[in-house]
């Protein structure tokens, strides 16, 4: 789980702070990246954010949806 983010936007922090209520009962690896910290990612992302990547496949932008998110983890974690 990767998400792309920056310090100071409220809906990145909105965001991470849904990601880690659910991380307590659905344990994944999250990765914060800060956009600011790479001109690439900044031009990429700079009018998404946040924006929210499981297995290398965009999400979530702006808003993450508790219920959706966890569907996906839980679909995530069924064999195939």
């Amino acid at each position: 789980m990767v998400v792309y983010s920056k310090e100071g936007c409220c809906l990145c922090e909105e965001a991470l702070r849904v990601l880690r209520k659910v991380k307590a009962s659905f344990p994944f690896i999250l990765k914060e990246v800060n956009i600011l910290k790479d001109r690439d990612l900044f031009e990429k992302f700079k009018e998404e954010i946040p924006v929210i990547y499981i297995d290398s496949k965009k999400a979530f932008k702006y808003r993450v949806e508790e219920r959706k998110f966890i569907e996906q983890l839980t679909r995530r974690a069924k064999p195939a």
